[in-house]
């Protein structure tokens, strides 16, 4: 079997960032990729399950909502390793282009009250593992991390 193109990253020098992680072909259109590398991986915990789930629940339905890009985006969900996120979006996107969307995004999170979207055992399967707190703390971090990135966050390691 080929290798797929996420392990051929070097996770040693991998650092949190906002990262095209592949570009694909469907049809006549492209399909972007992003990784939204929220910690560091093999170098810092990883987030848990609960606060995963709540920053996926918050984000996702944020994203499908946005004015601007909510007929672009496909899909927004967690990596199995938990160090961030996938954001597959319709069209041809540098990482800088969508900085301005995921700060939104992430400044949406952090400043969340009330109740989880779809936080009920009729809406989710797992209703019960949010943690909206820690969610909130993450989205926080991963905030300052783009206000103070530099091109290292927007390029995988060589």
């Amino acid at each position: 079997m080929n290798k797929i193109a996420s392990f051929t990253i070097d996770h040693e020098k991998l650092l949190k960032g906002l990262y095209v992680s592949r570009r694909d072909q469907l049809n006549n259109s492209v399909i972007t990729t992003f990784d939204i590398r929220m910690k560091q991986p093999n170098k810092e915990p990883v987030m848990n399950t609960a606060e995963m789930h709540t920053i996926e629940h918050l984000g996702a339905t944020f994203l499908r909502n946005h004015n601007e890009y909510k007929e672009q985006i496909i899909y927004f969900g967690p990596m199995g390793c938990r160090t961030g996120f996938y954001l597959i979006l319709a069209g041809d996107y540098t990482a800088e282009e969508i900085v301005p969307l995921i700060k939104e995004l992430y400044e949406f999170i952090s400043r969340f009250e009330g109740q989880v979207p779809g936080a009920s055992s009729i809406e989710c399967g797992n209703y019960q593992d949010m943690n909206l707190n820690m969610a909130i703390y993450e989205a926080k971090l991963y905030l300052d991390l783009l206000n103070n990135s530099t091109e290292e966050n927007f390029n995988y390691p060589s």
